[in-house]
């Protein structure tokens, strides 16, 4: 696997962000005037948890996340960007305490992230330096399924960078309200 784990966990918070009710409503987490992971959800936890509120955030929005993906795109032997490879998923996870023990190196970008998303997210992803022009060619070649569930990354999933930022890229297929899940095959089915 040649995956950087933290621009994984970077692009899954900007897509959690953005699909927060009060951006494209693709999962209940936070209120219409402001997301989980917005300022009131910093405000909220940081009490309990004044040095890794963010990440707490965080967590209780990937689950959100990953659990409205499933609902509505159940695709288990396929990789989602909630849904990787067990092992991928463990490295991740294995990398989280790792997040906490630098937690203040992260203050800037939580913060940043907190700012209402706006409605573009191949903008968003810029505007955190997470998506380049061949990322956004490769966007334009997706579509939605016949079913306008999800979004079929061509090819296998390599484990690569460019794979994890297409299924995250992916999300741009749809509008707010209506969420299309990116999925790409496993290499093991």
């Amino acid at each position: 696997m040649t995956i950087d784990l933290d621009r994984l966990l970077r692009l899954r918070l900007v897509v959690a962000r953005f699909g927060e009710l009060d951006g494209a409503r693709w999962w209940n987490t936070g209120s219409p005037k402001e997301g989980q992971l917005g300022k009131w959800g910093a405000a909220t936890l940081r009490r309990g948890f004044p040095r890794t509120h963010h990440f707490a955030q965080a967590r209780s929005v990937f689950a959100v996340a990953a659990h409205r993906c499933a609902e509505v795109l159940e695709r288990p032997k396929d990789v989602t960007l909630w849904h990787l490879p067990e092992v991928l998923e463990e490295e991740f996870d294995a990398r989280w305490e790792h997040w906490l023990d630098a937690a203040g190196a992260w203050t800037e970008f939580f913060e940043k992230l907190e700012a209402r998303m706006g409605d573009d997210l191949v903008a968003t992803m810029r505007t955190f330096d997470l998506v380049s022009a061949r990322d956004v060619e490769a966007l334009a070649r997706l579509h939605r399924s016949p079913e306008a569930r999800g979004v079929s990354v061509p090819g296998v999933f390599a484990a690569t960078n460019d794979d994890i930022t297409l299924l995250a890229l992916g999300f741009a297929r749809g509008e707010p309200g209506v969420l299309v899940v990116p999925y790409a095959q496993r290499r093991d089915p």
